[in-house]
């Protein structure tokens, strides 16, 4: 297999590692005079600018959301400013428009799959740092991995995953690659049928443009790196010592070189709680608008982790940044307003009832059942081992718990993994996106994916109550897809017969 010269060789040290695995010649042809593309002053320029916003502008400014383009940083700081009850419940209205107008009536599920937590990095907010002798490390073989998919796929019916490790030499392309082989080659039966994962998304270190290269051939579905805080003096302190992570602008650059090594989509995000939250929001709206600009695709996805306690890392409960529930959830309806086009994913870091707001405020992907451990999928505990995870959980419900939730209030869960067998995917999909067109097909593809979750995995009383809203669904196709309607009965009906995987 070829590797890159940073995978095929042992590193004595940080520094060592540094020196032959950041590319700096794949970072400074995305700078302008030696400046990267977060304008840190006029950032903080906008949020200098104070009191309520006219009523007007805010719903001229509305509207262009709802046309489904991207908000100036300008636009959104001033979206930032409204605190009148009503003109926010105006903007999560709107919010909501937008979300059902572009994903229309659905969320998609996945699961974390931590596989390694040896980590070269020191962040201050984070229990996998190299510096907590707490922390019981663990790098998962094949067929540990295998024994987690088993679980995943089979025992509790997840079909996308999002892979975690920490940045260690031991999690190398090479160890990634063949993880990506065991996921995706892990069957299991079912009471109606086989089940697999059937994408997998990544959250692992940046990486050189050829290493990117050799996932993407690998079959990786979203490539996601958040950058923590884009605030450059915040960065400095979450991340100190010379580690891979403490240079910023390799990892701000990390979504250039995937773009630029052919993956189709990518994935951007902060941890909300290490700066400003305002000046965070905006940074995301500079990233996502320098990616289109420059690629002319933006953020497939956008995240919204928050700091949750975690193992021997103080900073987590006790930054001077922490962010509240209504300032929380103010960011999520703004940045659903200024990247209209973009999922956007509210985790298991938050209570249940955050999540269920953010739906409301147009998040589109959630996890459940999830575990954050390595292997502890496999050796199921209903206790937290804090010393033994990334961080503390804050939604511990199944997915058949989150499924049966967000039937009742109307919203079908999806298990689509269609695009990427599509070739809806990159620049394909964002027009898609942007025109209400791709959110047709996610309905069709949410129908009969529902379907098999349902027969292969839910109870009866979760069967008794999606199913009222699965009809409802698919009559509603029927109304808006009258030519397509009767290729999408058939393999509706051929999938309740036992067929798998069928989709548009």
């Amino acid at each position: 297999m070829t590797t890159t010269a940073a995978n095929q060789r042992m590193f004595d040290n940080e520094s060592d590692y540094c020196a032959h695995f950041i590319r700096h010649d794949q970072i400074d042809k995305y700078l302008a005079n030696d400046r990267d593309f977060i304008p840190d002053d006029a950032i903080q320029a906008l949020l200098a600018t104070t009191g309520e916003p006219d009523p007007q502008c805010v719903r001229d400014i509305l509207a262009k959301s709802l046309a489904i383009e991207t908000l100036t940083p300008e636009e959104t700081a001033t979206l930032l400013r409204v605190t009148a009850p009503g003109l926010q419940a105006e903007m999560v209205e709107a919010a909501w428009q937008v979300k059902h107008k572009v994903y229309d009536n659905r969320i998609v599920t996945f699961a974390p799959l931590y596989i390694s937590n040896p980590c070269l990095n020191r962040c201050l907010y984070c229990g996998f740092s190299t510096d907590n002798q707490q922390q019981c490390r663990t790098h998962l073989g094949m067929e540990d991995i295998r024994r987690e998919c088993e679980v995943l796929a089979g025992g509790i019916g997840h079909k996308r995953l999002i892979l975690d490790c920490g940045e260690h030499p031991e999690s190398s392309t090479d160890y990634l690659l063949d993880a990506l082989r065991t996921i995706y080659g892990t069957q299991v039966r079912t009471r109606r049928g086989v089940a697999q994962i059937r994408r997998v998304n990544l959250n692992v270190a940046p990486m050189p443009i050829e290493d990117l290269r050799l996932l993407k051939g690998a079959g990786i579905g979203t490539f996601q790196v958040f950058q923590e805080t884009y605030h450059h003096d915040s960065y400095r302190r979450m991340h100190p010592g010379n580690t891979p992570k403490s240079d910023y602008r390799w990892r701000l650059t990390c979504m250039h070189r995937a773009l630029e090594a052919g993956v189709d989509d990518v994935g951007i995000g902060v941890l909300f709680g290490l700066y400003d939250w305002r000046f965070e929001v905006l940074a995301l709206v500079h990233h996502a608008r320098e990616l289109e600009a420059r690629f002319r695709i933006g953020p497939h996805t956008i995240s919204f982790p928050r700091l949750q306690p975690a193992s021997a890392a103080p900073l987590a409960t006790k930054s001077p940044w922490l962010v509240s529930d209504a300032d929380f959830l103010h960011a999520i309806t703004v940045l659903r307003l200024s990247v209209p086009y973009s999922g956007m994913i509210i985790t298991a870091r938050e209570r249940e009832d955050v999540r269920r707001e953010a739906v409301r405020r147009g998040c589109t992907q959630m996890d459940a059942g999830s575990r954050v451990g390595i292997g502890a999928y496999a050796r199921f505990s209903e206790t937290q081992e804090i010393d033994g995870q990334q961080f503390i959980l804050g939604d511990t419900r199944s997915l058949d718990e989150l499924v049966c939730d967000l039937a009742r209030q109307g919203t079908i869960t999806s298990f689509c993994t269609a695009g990427y067998r599509c070739g809806r995917t990159g620049g394909c999909i964002m027009d898609a996106l942007k025109t209400g067109k791709e959110g047709k097909f996610c309905k069709v593809n949410a129908v009969l994916t529902f379907r098999e979750w349902l027969d292969d995995f839910a109870n009866p009383q979760s069967l008794t109550l999606c199913e009222p809203l699965l009809q409802r669904e698919l009559e509603e196709i029927r109304q808006q897809l009258p030519k397509l309607y009767p290729t999408v009965q058939d393999a509706y009906d051929r999938i309740s017969a036992g067929e798998r995987d069928i989709f548009f």
